[in-house]
């Protein structure tokens, strides 16, 4: 019952920190580390991933007409517009598709501990200040997905590959390329969101892989819940996050991660003393 009530958790973390821009895996990573539910270590690593495909699902339930190029609600011009729109999404996907195949286990060798997140954590922090700033006062020159071209779909791809690295946040990264080249908040926003489909579903899928599939009944139910929980959640900070930038930037998300990020480095070097 009690690795219920951890897994439970864990899910609630990721649902809601998948699309807000504070890295989900980092936060899995951090609140894994105190609660440790009692499930192997390989488990753990491949589930702090798959359970992204609950978010994920949050994003097709809620965009699912948008996202439909199929719809007999929509025009031909308006079907049209949403294969352009797809096929955007998999030029963008490309570098990240191609690292993450390469390099993915000496990435998670390297990088998946405490003290890498916090270090991202401070630094995509700033750069969103940094960013934001820069951008008061100036208008964005794309304000629809339809107007986003090959160089900005390949250079937001780009961040979308940075951020394979845990702690700085898929969502965070992408929002943050897209800013830096003049792409609207919610524009940002919602493509980071479609990015994120085949990005997940593919991580998921490698994870699955190397992991061989063979799940005990207890590791099977708790993958289900966790994917049940992230879905419920992400559904909730989807609706809430498009809300919010309509009348606020960014920065908010910036000083949390640097805050976040300053306390896993001192809590690290407290535990590295009292070793």
């Amino acid at each position: 019952m009690l690795d219920v009530i951890k897994v439970i958790i864990l899910g609630i973390v990721e649902g809601i920190t998948e699309w807000l821009p504070v890295s989900s895996t980092g936060h899995l990573i951090l609140v894994g580390d105190i609660l440790k539910p009692d499930l192997s270590d390989a488990f753990m690593e491949m589930f702090n991933v798959v359970i992204q495909l609950g978010a994920i699902m949050a994003v097709v339930v809620l965009y699912f007409h948008k996202l439909n190029p199929f719809s007999p609600r929509k025009t031909q011009k308006q079907k049209m517009l949403t294969w352009q729109m797809w096929i955007k999404v998999l030029i963008a996907s490309v570098p990240a598709g191609i690292v993450g195949v390469l390099f993915n286990d000496y990435l998670d060798a390297v990088f998946y501990k405490p003290l890498p997140v916090a270090v991202m954590l401070i630094v995509y922090g700033v750069l969103f200040i940094v960013v934001e700033n820069r951008n008061k006062h100036q208008r964005p020159k794309v304000t629809k997905i339809s107007e986003l071209s090959v160089q900005m779909l390949l250079w937001i791809g780009v961040f979308q590959m940075l951020a394979l690295i845990p702690g700085t946040s898929r969502s965070g990264a992408t929002i943050v390329g897209a800013l830096m080249i003049g792409i609207s908040r919610s524009t940002a926003t919602e493509f980071t969101f479609f990015l994120a489909i085949p990005a997940m579903f593919g991580a998921s899928l490698l994870k699955l892989v190397n992991f061989g599939l063979s799940f005990t009944a207890k590791e099977a139910g708790m993958l289900a819940l966790g994917c049940l929980v992230s879905f419920g959640l992400s559904v909730v900070a989807i609706k809430f996050l498009m809300g919010y930038i309509k009348q606020h930037d960014f920065k908010i998300f910036g000083y949390y991660r640097i805050a976040l990020g300053a306390i896993i480095i001192i809590v690290s070097l407290v535990q590295l003393i009292i070793a």
